[in-house]
């Protein structure tokens, strides 16, 4: 984290005073001045007018509505990673991921606890998708969506068959979904095998978590009332 958003993070003072004190010579890091363009790393100690600036570690919980294009990733290396999009002072990571093309709700945090609940197969997570197509749909199209679609898998390179699910018809060419899996690009290869092309598809739900009107590509902190439901 930079420095002047270190310091003022932790409480001790405004990002503008922190600079002031960069720029009287008033700011130390592990004893020796520091300039404005520092980077604050984990084990450094750091010295505001001789007062020690100590962060008490806080979770965060925030739902991000991801606009298409960007990549779920955190790492730098890639252009157009989410971490860089959404620009955040403090460590935080995607909980799972979204196709690059796809857009609407994504979870990220710095608690790691909370992972393997939302993306374990085994724990059934509801995952709510709407989803627009390049045809009419028809009713067996709906049933056999909701029945579970035999997808080729190329890592294992043989079939799997999705879970039963819900799906209901909105209009002509939109439909929505909802999936307890997370197998790779599921949604656009189970309507590819019924000859369909998905051309916009957006995810609205995670559990209780919803998107409701959060604009592209803004973000919210979750609430606590929904933070207790996803520790529960």
């Amino acid at each position: 984290m930079r420095l002047n958003q270190y310091i003022s993070s932790s409480g001790f003072c405004s990002r503008r005073q922190a600079e002031r004190y960069i720029t009287a010579k008033k700011v130390l890091v592990n004893g020796e001045i520091a300039s404005h363009v520092y980077f604050v790393e984990e084990d450094d100690h750091v010295e505001v007018d001789s007062h020690t600036i100590t962060h008490t570690a806080q979770d965060i919980y925030m739902i991000l509505n991801k606009p298409s294009g960007i990549t779920c990733t955190a790492s730098p290396a890639i252009a157009g990673n989410i971490i860089d999009f959404i620009s955040y002072p403090e460590r935080i990571f995607p909980v799972g991921r979204l196709d690059k093309e796809t857009e609407g709700l994504i979870l990220l945090t710095n608690d790691g606890s909370i992972v393997n609940d939302l993306m374990k197969d085994e724990n059934q997570q509801e995952k709510e998708y709407v989803v627009t197509v390049n045809k009419k749909i028809t009713d067996t199209f709906i049933k056999d969506l909701s029945n579970g679609v035999d997808i080729y898998n190329p890592r294992t390179k043989g079939y799997t068959t999705t879970n039963p699910c819900t799906v209901t018809q909105l209009d002509n060419f939109t439909f929505r979904i909802t999936l307890t899996q997370g197998l790779n690009r599921q949604i656009r290869r189970m309507c590819r095998r019924f000859q369909y092309t998905v051309t916009h598809l957006r995810r609205v739900r995670i559990k209780h978590i919803e998107l409701g009107s959060l604009e592209r590509g803004q973000w919210r902190y979750l609430t606590e009332e929904e933070i207790a439901k996803l520790k529960s």
